[in-house]
This record gives C-alpha cells, structure tokens and sequence, in this order.
C-alpha cells in the first residue's frame, strides 16, 4: 500500500511539475519562435551557434567566435523544459562546433566539455587540446574508451572518455602559426590541402575529415577557384579523396557514430561553384559522388567563412528517423537509406533565409542554432550600405518551430550545373545530378567548340545505378539550347553525354509553382503602406559594451521629410523605453544613416552597378518608391545574417551574397510588399522593422510600442518575409533608349518569378529583331533563347512559358534603334 501511495505522489507530481513547466513556458514571450531572453552575446567579432544537443533532461549549446583556439568570451548554455537559460561556470568559449553523444561512457562532448547523464560538466583546458574543435568521432580501435577530436586547422586528438586526457595525433596549426586579424586569408597547412576545417566521421576503417576553404589572397574575393577537400585517415596516413569544400561528415548514426561502423555508409556533403555536392561511401567500392541544385548563393566563396556548419541530422524518433539535411538555403529531406547501390528519396522541401549552425528535436519542436548578428561583418562590404556599421556587440539566438516549419517556408526553386564551360571527352558521362522532386524542370546546354555535337540525357529511374536514355538533343557549334523536360519523366538522378569531344556548359533550372498570392500576412499588420503620408521610423543599432539593447533613433516621417522623436532603447524583455542620451542618438543618426544614391532608378528598372563595376537591373515596384528611395528615407542594404545582407528595394525584399560570393550575380528575390520600412536590423535573432503606422500597433502581436506611445518597431524572424507575398514588378532594361546593333542590354532579372510576359517595341522605320539571351545561374553565360522579330508601330509581345527558367535576361537588336524591352511579373 505504502509504495502504491508514493507511486500516486509521484505520478502526481510529474503532472504538476509538467503543469508548472508548461505554464512558465507560455509566460516566456516568443517572436515566430525566437525567445528574445534566451539571447546569446560574446565579446567577440561573430557569435554563432555551434552545437545544439538535448542531453539530460535540458538543452544544451554552445556559441563561438570567430578565430579562438585558445578560448573566448563564448559560454556553454543550458536550457530547462520551461526554457530557463543557465550559463556554466565551467565555460571556457573558443570556437567549438563539435558534438558528440559517447553511448559507452553516457556521456555528450560538445565543444571541449564532457556532460554526464547528470549533468555534471567537465572540461578539457585548451592549453592541452588546442584549436577550434570543428568535430568528434568514433575511434577507430578503441571506440569505448577513447573518442577523436579534430579542430579547424588540421589539429589531431584522440580523447580518454575516463581521464579526459588528450593524446596529440597532429599539432593544431594555430600552435606554431597563429592566424592574424579575423579577416586575414586561412592558414596554409602541411598535411592537407584547403583550409578550414568543418566535418569529422569515423567508419568502414577511416576517420573523415573535410574542409571548406583555401589559403591565400584570391580565396578572399573569389569564388570559382579550386578550393577545400575531403580527407580520410586510416589511423596511419591520410588519402585526399577529392579536391573541392566540403561541410559536414557524417552517416546513419548522426551524433552518436554508426551502429555497424563496418558497412554502415559515411555521407558528406559540400560545393564548387557550379552546384552542391552529396559524397557517400561504400565500404567495399568507395567513394561515390551525386550532385544537387543551390537555393542560394550566399553560402559560396572560395574562403569558406559564408556557410557555419551544414548538418544531416535525424529529427524523427526512435521508432520513425526523419533525417533533415541543411545545405545552400535549402531543407532537404535525406533518406536514412542512402548508400551507394540505393541512392532513392532526396527531396527538397522549402527554402530558408536563417544561417543555421545546428539543430535538434526537442520536446516535439525544432531548435535551430543560429548565426545571427556579427559585430565584425568581416569581408561583407558593399557601397550600396555607405560606411554602416555592425552591431556594437555580437549575439545570436535560438529559434523554435513546429516539426513541419521546414515544409512551410520559401519556394524551392534551385539551380545548379555539371559543365560550366570545361572541356568533356566524348561518351563520358557527367556526375549525376539530381532529377525528383520537382515538376517544372529544364536544362540549358551551350556549346563552345567547333562542331556541332548530340547530347544525351540519362536517368537513374529508381535510384540503383541503371541509366536509360531520357532524350536527346543537337547543339551547334558556338551555339545553346533550351530543353524542358516533361513533369513526368521518371528519374531520381540525370546525367549527360555528349558524342564528341568539346566544350560545353550544362546547366539545370528547377522551378517550385509558388503558391503564395501578393496579399500580406496579417502579421505585417501596423506597418505603414508606401502610400502613406506619415509614418513613425527610427534608425536602429545594437549597442555594444554588454548593455545587450537596440538603440533607436525614432524619427517621424511627413511625405519624405523626418523629424526627430527622440532616443529610445528596446530591451530584452521587448520593452521600448525613451531614454535621455543625446550622445547615443546622436551616434546613431550619424553612423547609421542612409546611404545616398545606393541605388539608381531610371524610367525602365532600378539599375544597380557593384563594387566591381557590373551592372544590374532589378524591377519596379509603386511608383511612390523612387521620391522615398532618392531623399535616402528607406533603408537598401544591411546584414541581418552574418556574412550575407538583406537587399529592400523598390517594394521587394531580396537575399543578396557578399562580393565575394559573387553578390548581385546571384541575388534572389524573396516577396514583394507596398511597406515603407525605414529600417531593419537583427537583435537577439529577431528581424527589428521600422515604419509602423501608429494607430494600427495595438492590433499586431508583433509591434511593440514604446512606454509613451510616439514610437514602435515590428519583431519577428528574417523567415517571416516569405510570408509578404510572392516576388513581383514591372520595367526592363531598355525603355525608349537609343541602342546599338547587336549590343546587349544590361541584364535584368527574370529567375524566381512567374506570369511573366514581355512587350518590345522600337521607333525604327522598319522592322527590327530581338534576340533574347538568357544566363540561366547568374555566372556570365549567355545563351540564346529566342528572336521576335517587331514591326515599326507594332509592339511585340511574348508570354515566356513555364518550362523557361533563368536568373538574368538580356536583349539585343540586329539594327541601331530606339528600343523598348519591358517585362511584367504578376
């Protein structure tokens, strides 16, 4: 009886603790899932998130900063159920980015601490184990009582599970060759090539190891270059396996090791700059290599620096695994069955704009570790932000969604190639590149030599290595085609065949069918429309010096015109308080202003010419934009993700790549709006908006209003722009301009917008043809697409199908003219 009564008591106890838990948690205040009191901050140039692992009851994580292999202000973090943050003494920062649960001892090493399954903290001091812990393994011959540790610069360690004791297998680089400032080029090394260090896996006899970078100057501003690689070491000497940037190494055991290490196979993934690349190995065959399409560009450049760590991770359950890969903007859903002979089921599912360092499941959610605001923007400069600045200090933040989040947010369109202008060899197949999971799916082929070749394309239908012709196609010399294949044909990978020798660019354009309309979200609801008058702004800046508040410069606004309200301060309790500090305000009206002249926007288009002197145009949105845009009113350009910025212009939100991920060549529309949004920030990984419409505040969630009612600002996630309503705009390159025969237009941007129809007129005497090109990725390959030949006083118009896919479009003429070439997006 007695022990029936305390069973009683304890069951009811677990239902009140969980009561009180889940009452606490709803107490806690969340924007779109991000917590703003479980902020993260260093006094370091980047916080980013390194590792996020539920172990013992709570969450843990980690933060890093940029170059410390000797340690740092970053701190390890646990998280309770009703989402308390505790900081551990025991924290000694650095750059971790390791994880790993070790079944044999109970443990989770994360970072240089071993967490038992009560919660008890050790650490190993980096004045033993230097260097910037980047992954854990399985060791080899000793898996029960040793692990591995590799760091980022080509550091070494097998680990005692008991003792803790490092054993050095390689000296970390930084030992005897300390980098210099943060935005000074990679290390050189001796023992592999490329720099930067990301993954680390044990199997089938190896461990792997892969990098993302280069040393040296040319890794710092370009991005085509040969660059990282994949390793493997069989506990004597290393092999490089293949020279390009590789991320994450892992397999079916996730953090925990492969149950049957043997056979089980080793997945990792990475890039070059024609696609994304998907490596799984074989024990008994090796090494095999897939390649799938890029959502975004902004994770490119030969440094590395732009992608964190790119994860395959199971967020399913014991009985259903549900693995979830993150790569180039993209979920993807990745089969637990992947291997060399079954390579079936690889599927996208939406984009994403978060830089995402890990993730977990935990207590039935998603947490992603984010990479949000960096004090240093590192190599991340551009005109058309002026001379602003980052944060006065670093932090980044957790964010919470429901299971299906990775499903629910931007359009999969992705692009990718398997040529880019290289020559082929007769017959010779290229690497197969991903088929399923899209209905609207084309190809671009150029041909650059001599003759005239025939093209073959091949599926995989199944997933099992047999290939059987698909179609085929001839390609001139110096000449390219368009090919669209049908939404039912069958492949999970395609490939390419050309019978001849020559030199060729194949490239693949897959489109997702946008279901959004141009209508809003309500919780964009409170901010103030382009065709207000008025309108409550402020310019905003994360002030430094652990006072961990967004400082606003609050400004009104008549028609162009601003006035001051005064300084306020938004804190982590989302409180917008009015502070009297003149200084403050002062420093953030001058250091945070609005560039002048960022953009250009003439009657055609808004015309863009980048730090390296390209130009670009991008389409138009109400008319009311350009007075607001030329009198500096409306913020263009500003990092809210480390090392990538967010682009709003002329009522269109883009994602744009730093320079030296070839920037505006791969900018990507996000949605389009009729907003006037003064200016926007991140703040304890929060999108900060300005530009509310007063009267409307009190009906948004999402809008805090200040203590005395003059000012506000709109918080919620950098995700939540998809939510404005599908990309759309009007104008082109040419709009009554006098051109030249045969010489192009400027490019303007057509890829990820639908419903796209065209109109061309001239003022010549006689008729004239168009000759419309496209560059299908945004990497200087023009291809002829199709000519319209116009009539004088007759306009041409063209409704571009479906099937055609391309990020740029171009036009030229066969005869001098006045020209118009003008396209709608609805």
């Amino acid at each position: 009886m007695k022990k029936n009564i305390l069973s009683v008591c304890f069951v009811l106890f677990l239902i009140t603790s969980s009561q009180v838990s889940f009452a606490q948690l709803k107490t806690q205040r969340s924007y779109s899932g991000i917590y703003p009191h479980l902020a993260m901050y260093n006094n370091e140039g980047e916080c980013g998130t390194g590792a996020v692992v539920p172990w013992a009851g709570n969450l843990w994580v980690v933060t890093y900063g940029p170059h410390l292999p000797f340690g740092s202000s970053d701190k390890l973090y646990e998280i309770t159920p009703d989402l308390k943050q505790i900081v551990r003494p025991e924290s000694i920062g650095g750059t971790p980015a390791n994880r790993m649960i070790h079944t044999e001892s109970n443990q989770l090493f994360i970072g240089p601490y071993a967490i038992d399954s009560k919660a008890h903290v050790r650490t190993i001091p980096y004045k033993t184990m230097p260097g910037r812990h980047t992954g854990n393994a399985r060791h080899l011959t000793d898996p029960k009582g040793k692990i591995y540790y590799g760091t980022m610069e080509e550091g070494f360690y097998e680990v005692d599970v008991n003792t803790l004791t490092p054993t050095m297998l390689y000296e970390d680089n930084n030992v005897k060759n300390p980098k210099g400032s943060d935005e000074s080029n990679n290390q050189h090394s001796n023992l592999l090539p490329g720099a930067h260090g990301k993954g680390l896996y044990s199997g089938q006899g190896v461990m792997v190891y892969s990098n993302n970078g280069e040393p040296g100057s040319r890794a710092l501003v370009q991005f085509d270059i040969p660059a990282g690689s994949l390793s493997e070491w069989n506990g004597k000497d290393w092999t490089v396996v293949r020279r390009n940037q590789f991320v994450e190494v892992t397999g079916p055991g996730g953090i925990y090791g492969n149950k049957n290490p043997d056979t089980d196979p080793i997945w990792a993934t990475g890039w070059d700059h024609k696609s994304v690349l998907l490596g799984v190995r074989d024990n008994a065959t090796g090494w095999h290599f897939f390649r799938l399409p890029k959502a975004s560009h902004s994770y490119d450049g030969a440094h590395g620096w732009n992608t964190e760590w790119p994860r395959i991770r199971d967020i399913g359950t014991d009985q259903q695994p549900d693995y979830l890969m993150t790569m180039h903007g993209m979920f993807w859903h990745f089969p637990g069955s992947f291997s060399a002979s079954n390579t079936t089921g690889i599927r996208p599912r939406t984009a994403y704009l978060k830089v995402i360092g890990d993730f977990a499941r935990w207590n039935n959610q998603l947490v992603f570790g984010c990479d949000d605001s960096a004090q240093k923007e590192f190599l991340n400069k551009r005109k058309a932000k002026g001379n602003i600045e980052g944060p006065g200090q670093s932090n980044s933040n957790l964010w919470f969604t429901s299971l299906n989040t990775p499903d629910q947010l931007g359009p999969n369109t992705a692009e990718g190639a398997v040529w880019q202008n290289e020559a082929v060899k007769a017959s010779e197949p290229s690497e197969p590149f991903l088929f399923a999971g899209w209905t609207n799916r084309s190809a671009w082929v150029q041909n650059d030599g001599n003759h005239e070749v025939t093209i073959t394309f091949e599926v995989d239908k199944t997933g099992n290595g047999n290939w059987t012709p698909l179609q085929t196609l001839v390609v001139g010399a110096h000449n390219a085609t368009h090919i669209a294949f049908a939404a039912n044909a069958p492949g999970e990978w395609i490939r390419v065949k050309s019978d001849k020798k020559a030199t060729l660019s194949a490239q693949f354009f897959y489109a997702a069918s946008d279901t959004r309309t141009t209508t809003a979200n309500a919780i964009f609801t409170g901010l103030s429309r382009i065709s207000a008058k008025t309108t409550t702004g402020g310019l905003l800046y994360g002030l430094g010096k652990n006072r961990r508040v967004l400082g606003v410069a609050a400004r009104s606004y008549t028609n162009e015109q601003p006035s001051d309200l005064g300084y306020y301060e938004l804190n982590g309790n989302m409180q917008l308080v009015r502070k009297d500090d003149p200084e403050m305000q002062s420093f953030v009206n001058e250091k945070f202003a609005i560039p002048q002249q960022a953009v250009t926007i003439d009657e055609a288009s808004v015309l863009v010419i980048d730090d390296k002197g390209r130009r670009w145009r991008l389409p138009l949105g109400n008319n009311t934009y350009t007075n607001l845009t030329n009198q500096a009113a409306l913020r263009i350009c500003r990092e809210v993700a480390t090392e990538r910025d967010l682009f709003n212009c002329h009522g269109t939100f883009y994602e744009l790549p730093a320079e030296n991920a070839d920037g505006y060549a791969k900018i990507r529309p996000i949605a389009s709006h009729n907003l006037r949004i003064n200016d926007y920030a991140s703040y304890r990984g929060l999108l900060i908006l300005t530009g509310i419409n007063l009267p409307l505040a009190g009906k948004n969630e999402h809008i805090v209003v200040s203590d005395d009612k003059k000012a506000a600002v709109w918080a919620g996630a950098i995700d939540d722009l998809w939510k404005l309503g599908k990309p759309t705009g009007h104008g082109g390159p040419w709009k009554n301009t006098p051109v030249s025969a045969n010489e192009a237009s400027d490019p303007y941007l057509i890829g990820f917008y639908d419903q796209r129809t065209l109109q061309l007129s001239h003022k010549a005497s006689s008729s004239v043809t168009f000759t419309i090109e496209a560059d299908p990725m945004g990497n200087g390959t023009w291809m002829p697409y199709k000519t319209i030949t116009v009539s004088s006083g007759k306009p041409g118009s063209y409704e571009f199908p479906k099937d055609f896919q391309a990020r740029w479009i171009r036009f030229k003429t066969d005869k001098p003219c006045e020209a118009s070439a003008l396209l709608d997006y609805k």
